[in-house]
């Protein structure tokens, strides 16, 4: 996404327009996972279709001294239906649903210290915003006029929950909710729906598999910030319980589903190439002053996913992970995406596939950046690029979600995952530990990168970890509490 000189750092993580092309998942069939019309959302963008193929047409606060949390200590029974709806906040990047809506959305990007640092940063974000709307206007007018992130959003989250009611009944109801860092709705937003729905106990879920300080980090730190700021005014929603699923990479389900993705595309060739043909996993890059001198974890989660779909393939093609988005003269992961095609295409290679692996959704990057630019860019170096299907409503994803929710609840409030007769399920990996079934938040997430100076970060993690994980900063801190 161009929003510098082509794309901001971490900018485009979000946003593009495409119609739901693909029917929302029924729950009335959970194991079946049968189809039914998605729900028109508000506000509509202008959509078109899309196809798995490259030739598919474009159509902050100050930081805040946690306080003592008046639910900090871990849960030992089922909690009670007279709290209401189980939230479930899935929190996202977002991107602008229409064309109006763009200037404001780069406008909170540009003003997010916890994504970008500049010098008189108050007076150059708006600049900075209203001089590059022009050019991401016309990027989202040739993909449709809009992002269809919020649709994806909602339409996951829904079908997320109904399967979630029927695994883990004891937390059921659950309701999901959208939060999104720059485009609407915002967490403030979210967070005054779950006041109304009188919500007091909530899963803050990140739509990254894989955890950055720029995405997920940013995501958090907001929604801390929002809960200080309603604890400050006595607002019952400051009260509210919560717990977070903060990375997810190698979740089976997750891995599956984006297998399956690639082998739908690589059964588009004749068998004779196909364990020829190379991949590309791309994913967003970062600059490398925060990947070596901050110290962000996202590339080793970002080789952990890939490593698991090459895994399930059988390796059975030559691939690189490679990264997308770069802006302006300084390093950054590399290789490029884009030249990556290019140093394919003087090697030899006249086809490639391309998988977007750290995006769970269409949006600009894919359907802008990879669709048309990358796609242009290897027709004129003679190759022809296809790309794998983003996830949206894979039946496989979406019962993912559900899965890593129900496992993430359990070891929170217990009961059991059940299976579709109502008993405790047992699985392959029933008693394993994972990054999102720690208890209230993942053991990972509680350090802090070494190269960090962000005061909001240390005082978010004590928040959100208070009361259960004892390890590094905590026991530091004199806060950590005893599994």
């Amino acid at each position: 996404m161009t929003l510098l000189a082509r794309s901001s750092p971490r900018a485009a993580l979000a946003a593009s327009s495409s119609s739901l092309t693909r029917s929302a998942l029924s729950a009335a069939t959970r194991r079946s996972l049968s189809s039914k019309a998605a729900p028109t959302l508000a506000p509509a963008a202008t959509t078109s279709s899309s196809s798995s193929s490259s030739s598919r047409s474009a159509t902050a606060s100050s930081p805040l001294n946690a306080p003592t949390r008046s639910l900090a200590t871990h849960a030992t029974s089922s909690p009670s239906s007279s709290k209401g709806p189980t939230g479930v906040l899935l929190m996202n990047m977002g991107g602008p649903a229409t064309l109006p809506e763009v200037g404001d959305f780069l406008s909170r990007l540009f003003h997010d210290r916890d994504l970008i640092q500049l010098p008189w940063q108050k007076r150059l974000a708006p600049l900075i915003a209203a001089r590059r709307t022009p050019k991401i206007v016309e990027q989202y007018r040739k993909i449709g006029g809009g992002s269809p992130i919020l649709r994806w959003s909602r339409l996951q989250g829904e079908e997320m929950c109904k399967l979630l009611d029927e695994i883990h009944p004891e937390t059921a109801p659950h309701k999901p909710y959208v939060a999104f860092r720059y485009a609407r709705p915002l967490t403030e937003e979210a967070l005054d729906e779950m006041a109304r729905d009188g919500v007091q106990r909530a899963v803050a879920f990140t739509q990254y598999p894989q955890y950055s300080c720029s995405t997920t980090g940013s995501n958090l730190n907001e929604l801390y910030r929002e809960i200080m700021r309603r604890q400050e005014r006595g607002a019952p929603e400051g009260n509210i319980e919560w717990s977070v699923i903060d990375r997810w990479p190698t979740h089976e389900g997750l891995v599956e589903a984006f297998t399956q993705r690639v082998k739908d595309v690589l059964n588009t060739y004749d068998p004779s190439i196909r364990p020829t043909v190379p991949i590309m996993f791309s994913a967003h890059s970062l600059p490398m002053q925060i990947v070596s001198g901050r110290g962000d974890p996202y590339p080793a989660e970002v080789a952990a996913t890939v490593n698991a779909v090459m895994g399930r393939l059988g390796w059975s093609n030559p691939y690189r992970v490679t990264w997308q988005s770069q802006v302006g003269p300084s390093a950054w992961l590399g290789p490029q995406t884009s030249d990556t095609v290019k140093g394919w295409a003087k090697q030899g290679y006249k086809d490639a596939v391309v998988v977007p692996i750290a995006f769970t959704q269409d949006h600009i990057e894919t359907l802008y950046e990879l669709d048309l630019e990358l796609a242009e860019e290897a027709e004129e170096h003679g190759m022809k690029l296809k790309r794998a299907e983003s996830l949206n409503d894979h039946p496989l994803f979406i019962k993912a979600l559900a899965d890593i929710a129900a496992a993430h609840l359990d070891s929170v409030y217990g009961g059991g995952v059940h299976d579709k007769t109502g008993e405790v399920a047992q699985t392959a990996t029933t008693g394993q530990v994972f990054a999102w079934n720690q208890g209230r938040t993942s053991r990972q997430m509680q350090i802090r990168c070494p190269g960090c100076s962000n005061a909001v970060c240390g005082s978010q993690k004590a928040f959100f970890g208070q009361g259960q994980v004892g390890v590094g900063e905590d026991l530091m801190r004199g806060i950590g509490g005893q599994e």
